[in-house]
């Protein structure tokens, strides 16, 4: 997998996950005015890594 930066036609920056076979599986919501922003971002998603899976189908009943 690869994260990639790029900017947008308005000339934000964002980000991209691709997986090995090129399909995009994460991306920014939104864009960032400086590029440290959007690579900060990245960084938080990389340290989320050990973050918990919640089954909300079981909170829905």
């Amino acid at each position: 997998m690869r994260f990639e930066i790029y900017r947008d036609s308005a000339g934000g920056w964002r980000w991209r996950l691709r997986s090995q076979n090129g399909n995009v599986i994460a991306d920014s919501a939104e864009a960032y005015v400086r590029r440290e922003d959007c690579e900060h971002g990245i960084g938080l998603v990389k340290a989320s890594a050990a973050a918990s899976t919640v089954d909300m189908t079981l909170k829905i009943a």
